[in-house]
């Protein structure tokens, strides 16, 4: 199913950013998911972000030291009482799962352009 289309200004809000993972654990109690602590570059430390992937990642820890795609300036949303500070960016679904990340080691905070 197509979205409707909007403008690059649109776009142009959105910021991207890279970010490490530095812990990634299980939400007690769901099936679907993580708790990601992200280090963005960010004097206040890193991020808290929780995500809907925990079907796509049968070890969370796996995920520590990962730099992957985030949405850093979405308002913080709440999720089975715990506050999420940004979207993780993925594709596809079952096998085609996968996640945006760089080809290469960025400082994190590398914003997307």
């Amino acid at each position: 199913m197509d979205k409707e289309r909007i403008t690059i200004d649109e776009f142009s809000k959105i910021e991207v950013k890279v970010g490490t993972v530095v812990s990634a654990e299980r939400v007690p109690e769901t099936d679907k998911l993580l708790r990601l602590m992200v280090d963005f570059g960010e004097e206040k430390g890193p991020r808290q972000i929780v995500s809907g992937i925990a079907a796509y990642v049968p070890a969370p820890e796996s995920l520590v030291g990962r730099q992957l795609a985030f949405a850093t300036n979405l308002a913080p949303r709440t999720l089975r009482g715990l506050e999420s500070d940004g979207m993780l960016f993925a594709v596809g679904e079952g096998d085609a799962f996968a996640f945006l990340a760089p080809d290469r080691p960025v400082p994190p905070g590398t914003s997307a352009h």
